[in-house]
């Protein structure tokens, strides 16, 4: 049960910060703020895309933490492994196809998610 409960509150943080993300991207598309998806954005747009994404991957590791039934701590450390191996997935896809955009922002991703999954965690621990 505590195996349940832990994979649980991994996913939690997984998909809090994957809806939050992906919903975010497809609402800025949708109302215009962001070009169509076939059209690269500008640098500064990829800006936005970094911050909101930073922000959201602080809710998932706070979620994570949240709901984790012990050791919060551990349960942040593994959903930031994770973010850790899915940002380099993608990192490698943007290498190997630059016209997706700039490297810098392929390379946030797998270069905050630990820090930013351990600041969530910090701020529901402080409480």
């Amino acid at each position: 049960m505590t195996l349940l409960r832990s994979t649980g509150a991994v996913l939690a943080g997984f998909f809090a910060t994957a809806i939050l993300s992906v919903g975010t991207d497809a609402l800025l598309h949708a109302t215009g703020v962001f070009p169509p998806m076939d059209v690269r954005m500008s640098d500064g747009l990829f800006v936005v895309a970094a911050l909101y994404r930073a922000l959201f991957t602080v809710v998932g590791g706070a979620v994570t933490a949240r709901v984790a039934p012990s050791n919060p701590g551990r349960h942040a450390a593994v959903l930031g492994g994770l973010g850790l191996l899915g940002g380099l997935a993608g990192l490698s896809v943007a290498v190997a196809h630059p016209e997706l955009g700039p490297l810098w922002y392929s390379a946030s991703i797998p270069l905050s998610a630990v820090p930013c999954i351990a600041l969530g965690a910090w701020l529901v621990r402080r409480e």
